[in-house]
């Protein structure tokens, strides 16, 4: 039996965040060495096969594990996603200067999420965002 390669990044995503499912869907779309992996935080045995992930802080932070385990948040996750698909420009957001501004961004982003998708996309929520089928149905 082949056994599949460990991710370099698994993101434990809100998949009732518009935003954030469009996201999840650019990355996996731009992971053609399958790098990543994608976790729902809203599925139901999600806490049984992820008992060291608090899901309601994951819903508050974006939250990610390294292959070697180790825990990222927030800008982190974004930065070192992006950076295992190729693009580098949002490491631009964690240079000295620009990460505490950077990071207060992402924690108003992340607090009024639904808000603004709303204000983007026309939707607030998705009850069943799907990564694989790219189904978003309205709420």
């Amino acid at each position: 039996m082949i056994e599949k390669p460990r991710p370099h990044l698994t993101l434990f995503f809100d998949s009732y965040c518009p935003l954030c499912v469009k996201e999840m869907h650019l990355l996996k779309a731009k992971d053609e060495q399958q790098r990543l992996a994608f976790e729902d935080i809203h599925q139901p045995d999600f806490g049984v096969r992820y008992p060291h992930v608090d899901p309601a802080s994951a819903n508050a932070v974006l939250h990610g594990q390294l292959e070697n385990g180790q825990m990222i948040y927030g800008l982190d996750v974004t930065a070192h996603a992006w950076a295992l698909v190729g693009n580098r420009l949002f490491r631009l957001l964690r240079l000295p200067l620009i990460r505490p501004l950077a990071d207060i961004a992402y924690r108003l982003f992340a607090r009024h999420r639904y808000h603004i998708s709303y204000w983007l996309t026309g939707q607030a929520r998705c009850e069943n965002c799907n990564l694989s089928t790219r189904v978003c149905d309205k709420n």
